[in-house]
This record gives C-alpha cells, structure tokens and sequence, in this order.
C-alpha cells in the first residue's frame, strides 16, 4: 500500500498540470450529468416486507385514483371570536377565500367543499378543505407556491384564521449556512495550526473540490434512482469533514519530510506513502459501515448511506492524488513559518526532536505532555472516571422515544403546525393520525363480509373515536376503512390501539378468510420500530466484528481492537443520550434555536452507529499506529504509549475540532433530523476524540503494559501484514536530503505518522 501511494504521490508532483486537468474533467461531466440528468428527490419512506407497506402497496394498486402523484394541501379555516363558521358572514369569507385556493393556480384539480363532505367540527367554529393537484408536488413552481399563499392571506384578511399543511407549500429555501460556518471555522482552525496561509488554503481547496464532485453525482443520480433529500445533506456534511482531515493529514506528513530535508518531490511522495496509508484505511473503514447500512434494507437509509460512502470515497481518492499535485504548485509556501502560538503551547510536537526544536535537557511543556503524564502516573482512576461520565450522559438514551416526523414536529410558527394544532383541538387529538385498514379477498363477497365484521369490531375497541364507513374499488375485493383515535398519533394509547386492531385482523382473517392489513403514521412508526431493533444488532455485529478483524491485522494485538470496540460503543451511547437530553427533554435547546421537541426520527441511532463507527476508527488508526511503532521499535509498553501520544496529540486534535466545528454549523439547519444529526455527531466526535481516544485509550494500554500488543502465534503466522505505516518506505534506500539552507526553520511534525 505505501509503496504504491509513494508511486502516485511521485507522477501526481511531476504531472500535476494533467492532475489538475483530469480533476477538471470529472468535475466538468457530473456537473453537465447533473445539469441534464437531474431528477427530484424524493421525501418518501418506503418499509419492505412490513404490514404498513404491504398495505401502501395495497392501497396504490387497487386505488390508483387515490394514491395518485398528484400535490396535496389541507386548508384550515377557523371563525373568529368563536363564532360559526357557518354564519352567513362567515360563509361567504370561507367560500371566497376557497376560490382564491382553486384560482391560485392551474394545476389545482380539485378544492373541496367543507359543508357538503362534513369537513365541519362539532362545535361548529372550524373547518377545512382539501386542496389536489394534477402535478407533484415536485413539479410546483414559485408561482404556484406564493399563490397559495396569497388565497391564505387573503382569507385572514377577511378575518377567518386559515393556515394549511401538505406537500403542495412551499418548502422550506434551502440554506447552506451551515456548510459556510463550518468551512470557516475550519479554515481558522488550519490557519491556527500550520501558521501558512497556503498550507492552510491546500486541505479548504480539495475538500470544496471532493464535495462538488460528489454533489453533481448524487444530483445526477437522485432522479434514476430515487435518492432522498437528506441524502445530499449527509453527504455534504461527511464530504467536507473527512475532505479537510485527510487533505491535513498528508499536508502535515509533507511539511515534515521537508523539515526531515527531503526535497519537495520526495516529500510529497513520502507523505502520499505513510499518511496517504493511514487516509485510505481510514476511508476505508468510513465506507465500509456506511454501505453497511443497506443490511437494514430500508430505502432511505441505503440511500442515505450509500451516497454518504460515496462522499467519502471521493475524498480519499482526491487526498491521494490532487492533493500531491498541488503540493507541486505551492512550493516553499507550503512550509510557512511554523506553528502558531497556540498550537506551540497547548500541542507540542516531538520535543527535542529535529521537527520540533526543544532545547536539550529542557522539560517539556504544554497540555498534550502534562494530559498524557497525569493519565500515565493514575492511569486506573483516569480510566473509571471517563467510563463513569460517559455512562452517566449516555443515561438518557434509555428513555430514546422515535417516530417518524410529521406538521407537529414541525416549528410552531409555521403554517403547517398551526393547522395542526386547530385541526387535534377541533377534531380530536387523533384527527392528524388516522389508521388506515384494508381488508382484501380475491371474492368480492368474502371481502364484503369480512369488511362488515371489521367496521363492525373496530367500533367496539377502547381509544376509537369514529369508524368511517368502508369504501371499495371496482372490483369489489378490497375495501378501506379509515379510524380515527382518541389519542395523539404518537401516544401509547394509539400504538396500543394498533396492536388491538392487528390482533382483530388476525382472529377475522382466521373465521371469514378475508385480509386485514393497518397502515397509518402510528402503525408506520410501530413497523419502523420493530424493523430497527431487529436489525441493529446484526449491523453492530457487522460493523464492530469488522473494527476487531481489520484492527487485529494492523495493529497485530486482540485486546486493542476489542477497547476500540468497546470505547466505540460508549461513544455512541453518550452521544445518543445528550441527542436525548436536548431534542426530547429539551435540556438547553434554545442555545441551539431548537423550538420544538419530540421524538427523534426512526433512522437517527442506526445512522449514528454506522457515521461514529467510522470516525472513531479513523482517530483509532491515528493514534495508536504510532504507539504501536514506537513499542515494536524497542520502547517498554509506557514509554511507547507517551511517545505515541506526543506524536499523535496535535493531529487528532486539529482533525477532531475541524470535525466538530463542521458537523455543528449543521445545527443552525431549519430540518429538524439535520439539526440533531449535526448536533449528534459533532458530540460524538468530541466524546470519541478527547474522552475515549485520549484518555481511555492510553489509560487502558497504560495499565494492560506489554500484554496490549501480544498476539498469540497461530494468529501471528496466518495473517497477512498490512504496511499501513509505510515500514518498506522507511527500510527502503532513502533519497539523499537536500543541505539545509543557512536561516531557515525546520517546520514541524503535525502527521502524527511515522
């Protein structure tokens, strides 16, 4: 592997005006692809193989009328004073405010009438119109969506209080702030630690390129293939992190080699070789448990997963060869004039070494020894004391509630909470949740009679507020049922009444041969649910029995992949509890502008595990490869674990606060998964990269001693070594250095690479 990064390091510095022209390339034909290929993407949630979908599916075959494409919009339109609605004043607001809805544009098919369907609470002050579309709501333009807007408008000026929800309003403007503040702060962060505007510059200018790649991909792509909207945000999200870590990585490996007084083609090959080593492993392990997700087989989250991946793989193949190309370009400028003062003070390099010009017999200084010294002289109190934190915040995880979102996640001030809340308080809080019950049969009359028993038992179940009268398509063997609950969608009460009904249809289907199937939000957050406890244990098993194989074949030891596996799994747990504490309980959320609380959204844990997995790899490779040198190199077990740290401190460090800053300007976003998965994984970089990796870790080796890095002899012989830290570059014939210059600085070592 190292050999043959050093190889492409070396024609990327040589031939770097066709690197830079191939990238152009690629970046020139998604972006084309994108521009004519585009499609929409898709808002969907699809569940195959569970009840909930299978009447989805149901439903969209035989009530093609009903499941139509076409956009949606319930319009709420309330008295004012607590008047009724149906007064002649009253009346006449409502009906041209409803001719304002269907003159507001010309894909509306049809604007319902409330009086004649019913569509009237029983206390007479509220009512609402259903609003259809000819079009998707994809397909809806500005126009379209300010019309209705304007008709809404036009009923409060009339004095009604009208507010509406359904895809067919105007969907929130996407924002890109969020990515803004985080590339900036990365920048102050690089500018901080390399002290070289250049060097700082280089890690900015491949990420940007690595995302747009990928964005123009996954525009290209999300038509053909149906991909998520939040698949695009993840992906940007991941693009850039990694994008700037890994481009740090070998930037700092080069400055190094330069400082070591290579020349600047064998440096950037050098860099290529070991950093560029640890980059692709690492991107490897990102990759890997990001596609991983498919086992769920859950459309979203495959969707979301894969072009997460693909996010990342484009990063790792931009580090290894644009970045050695554009080294090329930058020259001198690349080396700056060192360290800043912070890092200087709190991140010391290898002091006393030619990369770091301590003075002789001088003692060290700075928060990276003095941390790495107090872990080492109580490593066991250290090690109970962060495992006992990380506990204690990953108590709230046990009270985790999910759900699927729906207009009452939404903030209050929108439009779409607000007829939310007047349509639970004028028709029942089960009103926005209604179940939906299918009963089919190949015989029109079995369906007929099991419809009649079905109608006929719901009315008789506890929490059932009304029964709508069956309706059946042409053919007559299936029918629809609509229940309304007492209860909020997302009550306990409502998800029993789920299983009740479930368990109605089982016994009916068993006495009159007729199916019954329940869909609904509440039947679909049961199935969501059921479909993600059944399958997380087979993805952890996945991902983390992955971690240990590969971590035993770089690191030649057992016990340190099983304490990576095992501060991995702490990682994720404390990082769900304070999602918990926060979006559920509401545990300081206005400093994070958080308005509404509630359930997190079904896919978040698993996402998590599968993102986190994959950092926490990443810092794990970092840190302990050179720990692992420093002992096979003749250091007892302590000496290797403080050396390590020195040298890996600064890098894991600046990488981890690139990561966090990056992952928390997502908190800013409007999209309330997007919030708390940037708020998620921002927590759990910073639990991962400071309590587990550097502090846990050493404490943990610190106290195994020499038995950290034993690997029994059969294992030994069988398994391949992997030169992930580039040890045939170092035993290989070195390139004679250039003589250092008379008033020139050595720059410092940031790789944390040996």
């Amino acid at each position: 592997m190292a050999t043959f990064l050093h190889r492409i390091g070396r024609t990327a510095f040589r031939r770097r005006w066709l690197v830079v022209l191939l990238w152009a390339l690629v970046l020139g034909a998604v972006g084309v692809a994108a521009a004519n290929g585009s499609g929409p993407q898709t808002t969907n949630v699809t569940l195959p193989g569970t009840e909930a979908q299978r009447a989805n599916d149901l439903l969209e075959k035989q009530f093609p009328a009903a499941n139509a494409d076409g956009a949606n919009a319930r319009v709420v339109l309330r008295a004012p004073g607590g008047e009724k609605i149906d007064s002649a004043d009253n009346r006449a607001a409502l009906k041209a405010t409803l001719a304002d809805v269907q003159k507001s544009s010309a894909h509306i098919a049809k604007v319902s009438d409330p009086f004649a369907a019913k569509a009237v609470s029983a206390t007479g002050t509220t009512a609402y119109s259903q609003v259809t579309y000819s079009v998707p709501d994809t397909e809806l333009t500005d126009r379209d969506h300010s019309g209705l807007d304007k008709a809404l408008e036009s009923g409060r000026d009339r004095g009604l209080t009208v507010e509406a929800s359904g895809n067919a309003l105007q969907p929130p403007e996407e924002s890109h702030t969020a990515e803004v503040i985080g590339f900036a702060l990365a920048a102050v962060i690089l500018l901080i630690t390399f002290g070289s505007l250049v060097a700082a510059g280089l890690p900015l200018v491949t990420a940007l390129v690595g995302v747009a790649v990928s964005m123009a991909a996954i525009t290209a792509l999300s038509g053909p293939f149906e991909l998520n909207s939040n698949a695009s945000v993840l992906a940007t999200m991941l693009g850039i992190a990694v994008g700037i870590d890994y481009a740090l990585f070998i930037v700092s490996r080069y400055r190094s080699e330069r400082a070591a007084g290579y020349d600047a083609e064998e440096a950037a090959a050098r860099a290529n070789g070991t950093a560029g080593s640890a980059v692709v492993f690492a991107g490897l392990t990102v990759v890997i448990a990001l596609a991983g997700l498919a086992v769920v087989n859950l459309s979203i989250l495959t969707a979301m997963g894969l072009a997460a991946a693909g996010a990342v793989a484009v990063a790792v193949l931009v580090a290894v060869t644009l970045m050695p190309a554009l080294l090329g370009f930058a020259g001198e400028r690349v080396v700056g004039r060192g360290r800043g003062r912070f890092v200087r003070r709190f991140l010391p390099g290898r002091a006393g070494s030619a990369t770091s010009p301590a003075r002789a017999g001088s003692p060290e200084t700075g928060l990276a020894h003095r941390w790495i010294a107090y872990v080492l002289r109580k490593p066991a109190k250290v090690l109970v004391l962060a495992v006992l934190a990380l506990g204690v915040i990953a108590l709230p995880a046990t009270r985790l509630e999910l759900g699927l979102p729906d207009d009452g996640s939404k903030s209050a001030s929108s439009t779409q909470r607000k007829a939310y809340d007047m349509l639970s308080q004028s028709f029942g809080p089960g009103f926005n949740g209604p179940l939906t019950v299918t009963v089919d049969n190949e015989d029109p009359a079995v369906a007929r009679t099991g419809a009649a028993e079905m109608g006929k038992s719901l009315k008789g179940l506890r929490d059932v507020a009304a029964v709508n009268p069956a309706l059946f398509n042409k053919a007559g063997d299936t029918a629809v049922i609509t229940v309304v609950p007492k209860s909020a969608p997302g009550s306990d009460a409502t998800k029993e009444l789920v299983g009740d009904i479930r368990s109605l249809a089982d016994r009916m289907g068993a006495d009159s041969g007729a199916r019954a199937l329940v869909t609904g939000t509440t039947a679909l957050n049961i199935d969501v649910s059921d479909k993600f406890s059944k399958a997380i244990v087979p993805y952890l098993a996945l991902v983390v029995g992955l971690a240990v194989l590969v971590l035993i074949l770089v690191f030649r030891s057992v016990l340190v992949p099983l304490k990576a596996a095992l501060g991995f799994l702490l990682s994720v747990l404390a990082s769900l509890g304070a999602i918990v504490a926060v979006f559920q309980w509401g545990w300081l959320k206005d400093l994070i502008g958080l308005e509404q609380t509630g359930p997190l959204m079904s896919l978040m844990p698993i996402l998590m595990v599968g993102i986190v997995f994959g950092l926490a790899m990443d810092y794990q490779v970092f840190l302990v490869t050179r720990m692992r040198e420093a002992y096979v190199h003749g250091a007892d077990a302590r000496t290797a674990v403080a050396d390590g740290f020195r040298h890996s401190a600064t890098v894991v460090t600046v990488a981890a606060l690139i990561m966090i800053t990056v992952f928390a300007g997502f908190v800013g976003s409007d999209d309330a998964m997007i919030k708390a998965l940037g708020f998620g994984l921002a927590v759990a970089v910073a639990f991962d990269a400071f309590v587990v990796r550097m502090t846990i870790v050493p404490a943990a080796l610190a106290l195994l001693g020499k038995r950290a890095w034993s690997l029994p002899g059969w294992l030994d012989r069988i398994l391949p070594h992997v030169d992930i830290e580039g040890e045939k570059l170092a035993r290989a014939e070195p390139v004679p250095p250039l003589p250092e210059r008379p008033g020139r600085r050595p720059a410092h070592d940031y790789s944390g690479q040996s």
